[in-house]
Protein backbone atom coordinates (compact mmCIF):
# COMPACT_ATOMS: atom_id res chain seq x y z
CA UNK A 1 0.00 0.00 0.00
CA UNK A 2 2.09 2.83 0.94
CA UNK A 3 5.24 3.06 3.25
CA UNK A 4 5.90 5.53 6.18
CA UNK A 5 9.03 6.24 7.69
CA UNK A 6 8.98 6.51 11.67
CA UNK A 7 11.10 7.36 14.30
CA UNK A 8 13.75 4.84 15.74
CA UNK A 9 12.68 2.06 17.77
CA UNK A 10 14.69 -0.47 20.05
CA UNK A 11 14.04 -3.18 17.79
CA UNK A 12 16.47 -5.84 17.29
CA UNK A 13 17.47 -6.70 13.26
CA UNK A 14 19.63 -9.21 12.51
CA UNK A 15 21.45 -7.20 9.94
CA UNK A 16 22.53 -5.01 12.64
CA UNK A 17 22.70 -7.45 15.37
CA UNK A 18 26.17 -7.09 15.89
CA UNK A 19 26.44 -3.78 16.87
CA UNK A 20 22.95 -3.44 18.43
CA UNK A 21 24.22 -6.20 20.86
CA UNK A 22 27.22 -4.15 21.83
CA UNK A 23 26.05 -0.56 21.79
CA UNK A 24 23.34 -0.52 25.09
CA UNK A 25 20.06 1.67 23.63
CA UNK A 26 21.17 1.18 20.28
CA UNK A 27 18.34 1.67 17.70
CA UNK A 28 17.45 1.21 14.28
CA UNK A 29 15.21 3.03 11.85
CA UNK A 30 12.01 1.59 11.00
CA UNK A 31 10.34 1.46 7.36
CA UNK A 32 6.31 1.08 8.30
CA UNK A 33 4.29 -0.17 5.70
CA UNK A 34 0.36 -0.10 5.55
CA UNK A 35 -0.72 -3.01 4.94
CA UNK A 36 -4.51 -2.47 5.77
CA UNK A 37 -6.91 0.44 5.07
CA UNK A 38 -10.14 0.70 7.63
CA UNK A 39 -13.61 2.14 8.16
CA UNK A 40 -12.78 3.93 11.68
CA UNK A 41 -9.98 2.43 14.09
CA UNK A 42 -12.13 -0.37 16.01
CA UNK A 43 -11.44 -2.36 12.74
CA UNK A 44 -7.35 -1.50 12.31
CA UNK A 45 -7.11 -2.26 16.00
CA UNK A 46 -8.78 -5.74 15.70
CA UNK A 47 -6.79 -6.57 12.33
CA UNK A 48 -3.49 -5.02 14.37
CA UNK A 49 -4.49 -7.18 17.63
CA UNK A 50 -4.72 -10.48 14.70
CA UNK A 51 -1.15 -9.79 13.72
CA UNK A 52 0.63 -8.79 16.99
CA UNK A 53 -1.10 -12.57 17.86
CA UNK A 54 1.68 -13.81 15.21
CA UNK A 55 4.26 -11.90 16.54
CA UNK A 56 4.62 -9.15 14.02
CA UNK A 57 5.33 -5.77 15.06
CA UNK A 58 2.23 -3.15 14.39
CA UNK A 59 0.85 -0.04 14.84
CA UNK A 60 -2.50 0.83 14.21
CA UNK A 61 -3.84 4.62 14.09
CA UNK A 62 -6.61 7.34 12.36
CA UNK A 63 -5.86 10.68 11.73
CA UNK A 64 -6.38 12.40 15.00
CA UNK A 65 -8.78 15.05 13.28
CA UNK A 66 -11.51 11.71 12.75
CA UNK A 67 -10.97 9.96 16.03
CA UNK A 68 -11.28 13.28 17.42
CA UNK A 69 -14.53 14.28 15.64
CA UNK A 70 -15.49 10.43 15.58
CA UNK A 71 -15.47 9.95 11.95
CA UNK A 72 -15.81 6.57 10.12
CA UNK A 73 -16.31 7.57 6.72
CA UNK A 74 -13.83 9.60 4.17
CA UNK A 75 -10.01 10.48 4.55
CA UNK A 76 -10.01 11.58 8.12
CA UNK A 77 -12.34 8.46 9.14
CA UNK A 78 -9.83 6.02 7.98
CA UNK A 79 -7.95 3.45 9.93
CA UNK A 80 -4.77 2.02 9.34
CA UNK A 81 -2.88 -0.95 9.70
CA UNK A 82 1.31 -0.49 9.68
CA UNK A 83 3.95 -3.59 9.87
CA UNK A 84 8.04 -2.57 9.85
CA UNK A 85 8.31 -3.07 5.79
CA UNK A 86 10.27 -6.63 6.07
CA UNK A 87 6.93 -8.02 7.97
CA UNK A 88 4.56 -6.79 4.97
CA UNK A 89 4.59 -9.91 3.05
CA UNK A 90 3.43 -12.56 5.65
CA UNK A 91 1.32 -9.03 7.42
CA UNK A 92 -0.23 -9.29 3.60
CA UNK A 93 -0.82 -13.36 4.14
CA UNK A 94 -2.10 -13.42 7.25
CA UNK A 95 -4.82 -10.73 6.57
CA UNK A 96 -5.80 -12.95 3.01
CA UNK A 97 -6.04 -16.07 5.13
CA UNK A 98 -8.28 -14.14 7.73
CA UNK A 99 -10.20 -12.86 5.06
CA UNK A 100 -10.76 -15.81 3.04
CA UNK A 101 -11.74 -17.64 6.32
CA UNK A 102 -14.45 -14.90 7.13
CA UNK A 103 -15.82 -15.37 3.24
CA UNK A 104 -16.02 -18.93 3.77
CA UNK A 105 -18.17 -18.82 6.86
CA UNK A 106 -20.72 -15.79 4.98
Amino acid sequence: MSNVTAQSLPINNSENAGSAETTPGHSVEIRWEIVARTAGLMPATILAGRLKAENIPVRAWQEGAGQALGLTVGLLGAGYVAVPEEYAKLAHKILEDENQAWEEEE
